[in-house]
């Protein structure tokens, strides 16, 4: 997912970056709640591979250009629920910002843009997933539903940023907003894809207990909360 160049002219980006800096502010206190709890060790551990992971999503696997913008394989979901929301949110930030500073410079002026896309849904989809997982309930046991549930929210979160940020641009031509829609119909077949690489992960973390108390785990892969 990154934004079509240009989508966002100069005189309206402003706006990109108060949303950017909201959502980096709110990523900090996780970050700080996350220290609290499970260590700094731990955070900067599971922001790293994150980091790491988000750049080889966004640089290495396939990734093509439909409408407004373009359709990755982000796995949004899948960080959150093996690392934690805090390094998830660390690491899209993270290694979109290697990407754009050493490989696609051309993307910098819509860091914001993208920063903003990417986190808001994640956060949104935190709190999804307190609602629809049990406490009681560890991640490893989650059924297809609630990775599809979990999924859906998240790219949805981000093709509505997406359409937000054509129609801020660009306004509701009808050019604007079929490109809108092209995006929109190409990016919610993600939604078919990350549940089941979701329950795959899940599956691998839960046949290698030894990972169980890790730091590099979110806890609540293998316990309840």
């Amino acid at each position: 997912m990154h934004i079509e160049p240009g989508l966002v002219d100069t005189t309206k980006i402003f706006l990109s970056y108060a949303t950017a800096t909201t959502a980096a502010l709110y990523a900090t206190k996780l970050a700080v709640d996350a220290v609290k709890k499970d260590g700094p060790s731990a955070l900067i551990a599971r922001a790293l591979l994150c980091v790491g992971l988000v750049f080889c999503f966004f640089e290495l696997m396939p990734h093509h250009p439909v409408g407004v913008s373009e359709v990755h394989l982000i796995l949004g979901t899948t960080l959150m629920l093996i690392f934690g929301v805090a390094p998830a949110a660390i690491g899209l930030m993270g290694g979109l910002l290697i990407q754009s500073l050493f490989f696609a410079q051309q993307d910098l002026p819509q860091y914001g843009m993208n920063v903003t896309t990417l986190l808001v849904p994640l956060f949104a989809t935190a709190a999804l997933a307190r609602r629809i997982v049990p406490e009681n309930v560890a991640y490893v046991d989650l059924t297809y539903q609630q990775a599809f549930k979990l999924s859906a929210a998240y790219q949805g979160g981000i093709v509505a940023w997406v359409a937000f940020w054509a129609i801020y641009g660009r306004g509701v031509g009808m050019e604007n907003m079929g490109q809108i829609a092209t995006f929109g119909a190409a990016y919610m077949t993600v939604v078919l894809v990350e549940p089941l690489v979701d329950l795959g992960v899940l599956a691998a973390a839960k046949a290698l207990r030894r990972l169980q108390g890790s730091p590099l785990i979110n806890q609540r892969v293998y316990s309840a909360a």
